[in-house]
């Protein structure tokens, strides 16, 4: 069942749009961008999440109830603590992925090297989040999308997002990896798609011997982008140095 939800937060001037089960979507594609800055701003009064969803033909496909429609995974948030992430992308892995051996994984093997270390923080990721998600809807076309949640890391889980299920069907598993990298990152999630999400970086790796370990982290979470990247894990690694933006698809 959908519900009006317009205007209806202090402070906060909302275009028109309904309640999709445990999403609030905009009817229309968003064409202020710095609503969607306002809405990260008042996250902390009012407890929703905001995340820019992409047009998507497969939407209308599955409904316009998608998030319902899709629900394969129920609302997981309650199972993210317990998730051990290290355990879950050693893992996810794969060694088995690299065509002819394992030389995409250089300069690692078949095992999982680890967890980067915590990056120093010099960027508000909030400020961070709202900054990429203004420029995102300056050049594409994105709905607004609001989500109950006490930390943006847990809205796959909320939704019981099915995006990744062409890789695993553990969804507070990708929030927990999310919320490890929020930690470590400052890496806010801004966009959530029909099969992928992005992330707004606040506190990227600086140097490559940092950035090497941190591919690791991104190919193990999203073999399927990782197989669209040129080369070995070393070279992937070289445009993450700095870079504010990452995405994942597991089309």
């Amino acid at each position: 069942m959908t519900t009006a939800f317009s205007g209806t937060l202090p402070g906060l001037d909302l275009p028109a749009g309904r309640w999709h089960g445990p999403l609030w979507l905009t009817d229309e594609p968003l064409t202020e961008p710095g609503r969607f800055r306002d809405c990260i701003a008042a996250f902390e009064r009012t407890g929703l999440w905001p995340v820019l969803v992409p047009h998507d033909e497969r939407f209308a496909a599955n409904g316009e109830d998608w998030v319902d429609d899709r629900g394969r995974l129920a609302p997981a948030t309650h199972r993210i603590d317990a998730v051990d992430v290290a355990e879950t992308l050693s893992r996810w892995w794969d060694p088995f992925c690299c065509a002819g051996g394992t030389g995409c994984l250089r300069p690692f093997g078949a095992s999982f090297p680890g967890l980067a270390r915590k990056s120093q923080l010099r960027v508000d990721p909030y400020a961070e989040a709202g900054n990429t998600g203004s420029i995102l809807v300056r050049r594409g076309t994105y709905r607004l999308g609001l989500v109950a949640v006490e930390r943006p890391a847990d809205v796959p889980a909320a939704l019981g997002w099915t995006g990744m299920i062409k890789s695993t069907d553990q969804v507070a598993a990708i929030s927990a990896v999310l919320r490890s990298w929020e930690d470590r990152f400052g890496a806010t999630l801004v966009v959530l798609g029909f099969d992928e999400l992005e992330l707004a970086v606040a506190a990227p790796p600086r140097l490559q011997s940092r950035a090497v370990v941190v591919a690791a982290e991104h190919r193990a979470f999203s073999v399927r982008s990782f197989s669209g990247q040129p080369g070995n894990l070393r070279e992937y690694a070289a445009s993450l140095v700095h870079r504010r933006h990452w995405r994942f698809s597991w089309d």
